[in-house]
């Protein structure tokens, strides 16, 4: 579906008309005279009916249209653009006020100035084919324009700094410095126009660093593939602040050329590292790297797409069956992983302090769970604070006996199981590293738990697959003479439903999981050293709706 006439003809009279503006503000620089002052000024009003129209005829446009993602990103890219170039009609305004301030002419530097708009206008000739005909290369000549002015607005800074240092005409040099500033803005006016283009038609938002490293990461993979033609679908934005894309094709939009992350150039620095690690000691488990760039202090990674479901898909949509199924090959390839990695160093996780590191966050989003030492009935109620404090010192004693090369991160969504091939894969893999693996363990079962999903059938699910991950995982500790499996996991266990409340808002469910710690660290702190060797730990009771 196209463009109705009447946002297309509205949208060429508004460009029209504020190129008309940027001509009446450059011949106003070199004389200015009032009645010119005065017809731009007077024009305020057409650009802004001129927009509200085409803001009219757009939401019209998308409220009487069938669901269509590209007509959707078209339209949404009109009217943000009819709004940013009111917004430039509007500056120009302001650089007229502004100039009228101004006594010497010499210090405006004219010449400069009516240069900066120029390219403007440049840039302005470019915008409607670029909307109209969703051309992503020019979107980035549009930008580039930004760039230019950029530079053009430095060179005008330290000309007036200069001057200011001179302390004559001071009024004259700052009313110069906003006009010099109000035309560098319009140049930020384009530059998001610019985004805008180019988020429409890649169906995601993205800026214009963003864009640039997905260009190059598409060119690296030497696919054949221009970005013009590339749509980004989001699958996800982490809580670390990254965002996570799907890479397709306009031709083929279920057939993904790669998953497409970019962020901190931190964190992603050590998702790639978390990659070339697993893929040198356990190839096929993690997926291939297909471009690393990075720019200033982001960067993005462009991995291989792995076909199937996230364990969470299967556990909350599939069948008991499937579930079954998904659950022995993640165990298989566990055992796998933990035997090809295996080390005798002796390692402590020191979840305790892992918790305490977390505990001020948890206690921002709930901070009911902050509370004092208590009496109930004469009952001495400790604070959980003071029990994390005896729990870290009972910690000190328990080591695992040998360390395995861990996930780091091993939430249920970030285990991808494809049916088809029967296989099992990790992704996000930045918190990789060789520790006790009852780290991991706690981790995939919590994350089962703290599903927000209520209804008796899909509890019961989540019970069934953490009692099943715990005793298949007790049983290889068993085999392995790990003596304090059970304690260790208690104590992973009550890091990671403490930790995870900082995740959720649902205070049911929040208490619900810091009373689990509680009670965990309760029971483990209460044990007789006799009692420690046989300790068990009640998985059906801590996991239980």
């Amino acid at each position: 579906m196209p463009l109705s006439k009447s946002i297309s003809d509205n949208f060429r009279f508004l460009i029209i008309e504020v190129d008309s503006q940027l001509a009446k503000l450059h011949r106003y620089i070199a004389a200015p005279e009032a009645p010119l002052a005065r017809r731009i000024f007077d024009r305020s009003g057409y650009a802004h009916n001129l927009k509200s129209r085409i803001h009219r005829s757009c939401r019209s446009q998308l409220s009487g249209s069938v669901e269509n993602d590209i007509i959707v990103h078209k339209l949404h890219a009109v009217e943000f653009t009819a709004g940013e170039l009111d917004r430039i009609a509007e500056l120009c305004r302001d650089c007229v006020k502004q100039i009228s301030y101004v006594d010497n002419r010499e210090i405006l530097a004219a010449e400069d100035c009516q240069a900066m708009l120029e390219r403007l206008r440049r840039g302005l000739d470019l915008i409607e084919k670029a909307v109209l005909e969703s051309d992503s290369d020019l979107a980035l000549k549009i930008a580039q324009v930004e760039s230019k002015l950029d530079r053009d607005y430095l060179k005008l800074l330290r000309f007036h700094v200069a001057a200011l240092k001179q302390k004559d005409n001071t009024n004259d040099i700052i009313c110069s410095l906003f006009v010099a500033h109000s035309i560098e803005q319009m140049g930020d006016v384009l530059l998001d126009i610019s985004e805008a283009i180019i988020s429409a038609n890649l169906g995601q938002t993205v800026n214009f660093e963003r864009f640039n490293t997905l260009q190059a990461s598409i060119e690296s993979m030497a696919v054949g593939e221009r970005v013009n033609e590339l749509k980004i679908k989001a699958i996800a934005e982490t809580r670390s602040g990254s965002a996570i894309s799907a890479i397709t094709t306009s031709a083929s939009e279920d057939d993904f050329l790669g998953i497409f992350k970019d962020g901190e150039k931190r964190k992603l620095k050590g998702e790639r590292k978390g990659l070339d690690s697993w893929n040198t000691i356990y190839p096929g488990l993690a997926p291939k790297i297909l471009s690393y760039q990075k720019r200033g202090q982001s960067a993005a990674l462009l991995i291989e797409h792995l076909p199937g479901l996230t364990f969470e898909q299967i556990v909350l949509n599939e069948s008991p069956a499937l579930i079954n199924e998904a659950l022995q090959h993640l165990e298989m390839t566990l055992r796998s992983v933990w035997q090809e990695t295996h080390s005798k160093k002796v390692i402590a996780a020191n979840f305790m302090q892992q918790l305490a590191v977390r505990l001020p966050d948890v206690y921002t989003i709930h901070p009911e769970f902050r509370h004092s030492d208590m009496q109930l009935c004469g009952l001495e109620i400790a604070s959980f604070n003071q029990l994390l404090v005896r729990a870290m010192e009972f910690e000190c004693e328990l080591k695992a006996p040998f360390a395995v090369y861990i996930h780091g991160d091993f939430n249920i969504d970030n285990i991808i199981y494809d049916p088809l091939e029967q296989r099992i894969n990790f992704i996000d893999l930045h918190r990789s590293r060789y520790t006790d693996y009852v780290q991991d363990i706690s981790v995939f079962m919590v994350s089962n738990y703290r599903l927000q999903i209520l209804d008796v059938e899909h509890r019961q699910r989540i019970l069934s697959v953490a009692t099943a991950f715990y005793e298949s995982s007790r049983r290889y500790a068993m085999e392995q003479k790990d003596d304090s499996f059970d304690l260790r996991l208690t104590l992973g266990l009550a890091r990671s439903f403490v930790s995870s409340t900082r995740f959720i808002l649902d205070k049911s469910l929040a208490r619900s999981m810091f009373l689990r710690a509680r009670y965990l660290l309760e029971q483990l702190l209460a044990l007789d050293p006799k009692q420690m060797s046989g300790y068990s730990l009640a998985v059906k009771d801590i996991f239980r709706a």
